[in-house]
């Protein structure tokens, strides 16, 4: 192998590579398994103690879909979200108390907010008139910014009242002198009518209105009140309020546990149950309360456990059936199985007549049961009818079920007359349904006998001549392997007519069975569909 040359002269000669070494011999039943980096080659044979059982295998991939990735174990799974982790009752709990939390909040601040805004609304009314009053006083007519007066003069005890002129100055009314801006001195000149607003004195705020002196002009009136004692109203407010919105979301959250564990109760019964037949398998159906949507899950697991009932049951009858069944055809050919083995054992041959007696026997039983086996077969399907079906014409499935049946038994005279009628269903199901009418007839009716087959309006009539099904029996002909007296010495395994009820059953018809006209029996298959004429 020639390598690309990564330095020297161009077109100087590659040096000869290096002789390799020796390959040591390889173990039998050895794999290599070379693992190369990408941009290198294999320089010699690989170690062998490398081999590909002993190779970890690469590490799995992570997911490019949503969630988290929990690595370590067999392998990394996807890790389910903190939500899904919690209990239904605590789920139930989280949602109400935030959802009573959420509430209370609002409620607690559209309570706040709305008590701290009628209070400022009331405080500015309240300023407002008594700097109004005061403005009208004879006090402030004559009075200048070097008249000093006291609050109680004019009412004002709680306040701090000042007068303020045009220019600026100002002589207060009360110990301290309230702030005073441009606004108030807005308010002296005539610009504005009046001036309110929140001022900060040392950290502590006031409320302070500025009106003009009635009958004077060029000074004004200011006014200003401590905001502690509405500050000290609504922190209580505030703090009343967060208390009890504790309260109520720990209670909401008392009651939403108790609610979610008393509502669920019914939930938790229900696992209970299923947890107990998954240990026992002993199906029980349980109590229903009430008419709510639990009382309808109760009801649909009550179903659930009749059906599920009802299928092992009849699993059971078929698998019990079914073993007493096979068990004489099976001990039947065993038998003549041994005696063909023992007659080479002991070289004694038997003749050949009864030789080919014993394998014709032999084949029979062979050929029973694999019809026995396939009818079980049949019988164990268990499915409703596929979504996903085809449209079929009866009429047709009944000519090639009749043409099969005169292959079996040539001597037999059928009869048939038949109208198109189209049904929605399995047509090799359909097939094997009506061959099984039809054998039923041959079987039961003399060999130069007549099967009269009728089809009209969905409804297969199969007539024979035999001796007909007593009144008491006509019940119990389509039940699983079900014989009548008189049968039980005939060949047959008793399931051909429960695979034409089954069949029926799967396509929304009926069968029945009922006394023929002319004398024997009459089997009667009703299927749903529409004429093939429309």
């Amino acid at each position: 192998m020639r390598r690309r040359s990564t330095g020297g002269a161009p077109g100087s000669p590659t040096p000869p590579p290096p002789p390799a070494a020796p390959v040591p011999p390889t173990p039998t039943g050895t794999t290599w398994h070379v693992r190369l980096e990408p941009g290198t080659a294999p320089d010699g044979p690989p170690d062998p103690s490398t081999r590909r059982d002993e190779v970890p295998p690469p590490p799995p991939a992570p997911p490019t879909g949503p969630g988290r990735w929990r690595p370590g174990g067999r392998g990394a799974e996807p890790e389910r979200s903190w939500h899904y982790r919690r209990s239904l009752a605590s789920r139930v709990t989280l949602l109400a108390t935030i959802a009573v939390g959420l509430s209370v909040a609002f409620v607690a601040g559209g309570a706040f907010f709305t008590a701290r805004d009628q209070l400022s609304r009331q405080l500015d009314t309240n300023l407002m008139d008594r700097a109004r009053i005061a403005a009208k006083a004879d006090l402030f007519q004559g009075a200048d910014t070097t008249t000093i007066t006291p609050p109680w003069a004019v009412g004002a005890s709680d306040v701090r009242i000042a007068i303020v002129d045009d220019t600026g100055a100002s002589a207060s009314l009360s110990f301290e002198a309230p702030p005073l801006g441009e606004p108030e001195v807005a308010v002296a000149a005539g610009v504005r009518p009046e001036s309110v607003r929140t001022v900060l004195v040392d950290g502590v705020g006031y409320r302070m209105v500025a009106v003009p002196v009635e009958g004077r002009s060029g000074a004004a009136v200011v006014i200003a009140q401590s905001l502690e004692q509405q500050e000290e109203l609504l922190r209580r407010l505030g703090g009343g309020s967060l208390g009890f919105g504790l309260l109520g979301v720990l209670a909401a959250g008392i009651s939403g546990w108790g609610v979610a564990r008393n509502g669920l109760r019914p939930v938790r019964r229900l696992t209970k149950e299923v947890e107990r037949i998954a240990e026992t398998e002993e199906l029980r159906r349980m109590p229903v309360e009430g008419d709510d949507e639990l009382a309808r899950l109760a009801t649909a697991f009550n179903r659930m456990v009749i059906a599920l009932d009802a299928s092992r049951t009849r699993q059971r009858e078929l698998v019990t059936d079914a073993g007493h069944e096979l068990r004489t055809p099976l001990t039947s050919l065993r038998t003549n199985v041994d005696l063909l083995v023992q007659s080479e054992q002991d070289a004694q041959a038997i003749p050949a007549e009864m030789r080919t007696e014993l394998l014709e026997d032999i084949r029979g039983q062979i050929e029973e049961l694999t019809q026995l086996i396939g009818d079980l077969t049949e019988l164990a399907r268990d499915e409703p009818l596929a979504p996903v079906v085809g449209e079929v014409d009866l009429a047709e499935v009944v000519e090639m079920a009749v043409a099969r049946v005169r292959r079996r038994a040539p001597g037999a005279d059928i009869d048939v007359r038949l109208e198109p009628w189209r049904v929605v269903g399995e047509a090799s199901a359909l097939e094997r349904c009506v061959i099984n009418l039809l054998d039923n007839a041959a079987k039961w009716g003399p060999d130069d006998g007549t099967i009269t087959v009728r089809l009209s309006g969905g409804v297969l009539t199969v007539d024979d001549q035999g001796p007909g099904i007593a009144p008491e029996d006509r019940e119990h002909v389509f039940d699983r392997f079900w014989r009548a007296r008189e049968s039980r010495t005939m060949p047959g395994s008793g399931l051909g007519l429960s695979i034409v009820r089954q069949v029926a059953e799967r396509h929304s018809g009926t069968a029945h069975a009922e006394a023929a006209p002319g004398g024997g029996a009459r089997l009667v298959l009703s299927l749903p569909g529409r004429s093939g004429d429309a």
